[in-house]
């Protein structure tokens, strides 16, 4: 019998995103799959809508808003799969997929694969091939925009939305840090992947089309808040050097170069989130969700 895959979405309050990418994985032909949607910040249950289109689906709810790293730790302590396969609800799937992602753990020392990310809105422009390392000064790295690799190849960080993981890869290294809530949680992830001996691969023959950034706006101010915050957690964990070079670039440069730019723009919310992703990540270390 083929490994049983199973998938897992986290949805929050976009039924209609989910259930395209639910019609995209009833056209699947791997024929070993389990299906997970996490419902975040459900007061009601969406299951009939879901399980008409996947008839088989497990609907998990929550009450409270779990977030990114929450919500897909629920579904993977749920899960039933030899491997898990955690995609955004704004992707969708294409058959072969699954077959060449699994095709690629041939290796003990292979711990994720992630898959090519494109554009759905441009699907001939590629979002995601793989990662850069985290400058240790600037806290940031950037997103490689393509490749011509035929095989695949290392990353040192994989993609939170799409990648497949062995089940025993998160069994030795834990689950998603949940203390991000919303972004940098699978770049935290990554590096607890690689500190244990893992191996994160980018596999070039496949890919998913994500409709990036439909859950919280491309420049939102929500996006500005956990990004700044979230930054500031990530670099304070990483050694006490990096750490002290990191926030003196980010005092002195980073924080002035992004205020006179939200001012000279009258982004006013954005100033209002980026200064209190400051406070929260900087000087009272709050974490987990917190309202904008």
């Amino acid at each position: 019998m083929q490994a049983l895959v199973s998938i897992i979405t986290v949805n929050y309050k976009q039924q209609q995103v989910t259930c395209e990418l639910l019609k995209s994985i009833s056209k699947l032909q791997y024929p070993n799959l389990e299906v997970i949607v996490v419902d975040n910040c459900q007061e009601g249950d969406d299951s009939n809508v879901y399980k008409s289109i996947v008839q088989e689906v497990v609907v998990m709810n929550s009450k409270e808003n779990l977030g990114f790293a929450g919500g897909n730790n629920l579904g993977i302590q749920a899960a039933s799969g030899d491997y898990i396969f955690l995609v955004n609800n704004d992707t969708e799937l294409e058959n072969g997929l699954i077959e060449s992602l699994l095709s690629r753990f041939n290796s003990p020392e292979t711990g994720a694969v992630s898959p090519v990310l494109k554009y759905f809105s441009h699907p001939n422009q590629i979002q995601f091939a793989g990662f850069t390392p985290i400058n240790s000064l600037t806290g940031r790295n950037e997103l490689l925009k393509c490749t011509q690799a035929q095989t695949p190849y290392e990353t040192p960080y994989f993609h939170g939305a799409a990648v497949m993981i062995k089940r025993e890869v998160v069994e030795k290294c834990g689950l998603m840090p949940e203390e991000f809530f919303l972004y940098y949680e699978e770049l935290e992830w990554s590096t607890i992947f690689r500190s244990k001996g893992y191996k994160l691969l980018v596999d070039p023959a496949v890919h998913v089309l994500h409709k990036e950034s439909i859950s919280t706006g491309k420049n939102s101010p929500l996006k500005l808040y956990y990004q700044t915050r979230n930054r500031l957690h990530f670099m304070r964990t990483k050694g006490r050097l990096n750490w002290l070079s990191f926030v003196s670039f980010f005092i002195l440069v980073s924080i002035p170069k992004n205020i006179l730019k939200l001012v000279a723009h009258r982004e006013w919310s954005h100033l209002r989130a980026f200064y209190k992703g400051i406070n929260d990540g900087l000087v009272s270390r709050k974490f987990g969700f917190r309202a904008i």
